[in-house]
């Protein structure tokens, strides 16, 4: 079995379920931020645009350092 990996410009995540015949495989993330540009999204340059980080993994990276745990 082959691996779903999003063809999304800098995407790593797999197991991708959406597939367009023309754009290739979608992750879930990718395809709630293309959602949320609304109908008007470019496809092509949303899809060849770099992934935007994750919010959530870069507020938690900046939190934890300053807040780290006291051991």
């Amino acid at each position: 079995m082959s691996v779903l990996q999003c063809d999304r410009n800098g995407c790593d995540n797999i197991m991708c379920d959406r597939l367009s015949y023309e754009y290739g495989y979608i992750c879930w993330e990718c395809f709630n931020e293309l959602v949320s540009l609304g109908p008007e999204a470019n496809t092509e340059a949303f899809m060849n645009s770099p992934k935007k980080a994750n919010r959530k993994e870069a507020a938690q990276a900046r939190f934890n350092a300053e807040f780290p745990l006291m051991e």
